[in-house]
């Protein structure tokens, strides 16, 4: 496995109209492990994963993607980093299996190996009796999956979480976690931002912020 951090920030810190959004933070996660981002509201949590985006700009400092400054302009950028950070744009005509196909097809091609891959998604995520479903049929916690769903079934080195486990009970939160422990271990980095215990007692490491 590469030497090369995934994910790595150096003294990143973001000041705006004299208010601190986000302190000098330092931090390295290795590919294949799990990291989570605690801390209170507002201790700048989601600005530091939009700057891992390149949607918000810092005012000191770096943040590194594979070694790399964030340009999700660039292709390899795009193919490098996912994530479930801002509100996923979802079709209200199209099912939850005809979209998460699609991603996977825009993804990967239209093949039969496509298809299975969005099937086990939907299955992990158990969504299995909701993929005839669209959008609007769905619960606010059955939506979260569906998000999850659309990020997890497209390729990437690095996911990016901003609260997973919103809108989730314990269970589905328990799945979510075991979900992304074993997408770690494939190679996958993840840095997610929670309040939720579960999702820190599974990581490899945790970042806290404020």
């Amino acid at each position: 496995m590469s030497d090369v951090p995934a994910i790595a920030a150096a003294g990143a810190s973001v000041v705006l109209d004299g208010t601190t959004l986000l302190a000098p933070t330092t931090f390295e996660v290795m590919p294949g492990e799990f990291w989570c981002l605690t801390g209170s509201n507002g201790s700048g949590k989601t600005t530091l994963l939009r700057a891992f985006l390149g949607s918000r700009r810092l005012t000191d400092g770096a943040v590194l993607v594979r070694g790399e400054s964030i340009d999700l302009a660039r292709p390899r950028h795009r193919r490098l980093v996912a994530s479930l950070v801002e509100p996923v744009p979802v079709a209200r005509d199209m099912t939850l299996r005809e979209q998460v196909t699609l991603v996977a097809a825009s993804w990967y091609g239209n093949t039969r190996a496509t298809a299975e891959r969005a099937e086990e998604v939907i299955g992990q995520l158990g969504l299995d009796e909701l993929d005839e479903r669209f959008p609007s049929q769905l619960s606010s916690g059955q939506l979260q999956l569906f998000n999850l769903a659309l990020t997890l079934v497209r390729p990437a080195d690095v996911i990016l979480l901003d609260e997973p486990e919103r809108h989730l009970d314990s269970d589905r939160v328990d799945l979510v976690a075991t979900l992304l422990t074993e997408r770690a271990e494939e190679g996958t980095a993840f840095l997610v931002a929670t309040h939720e215990a579960a999702m820190v007692d599974a990581c490899d490491g945790v970042m806290e912020l404020g």
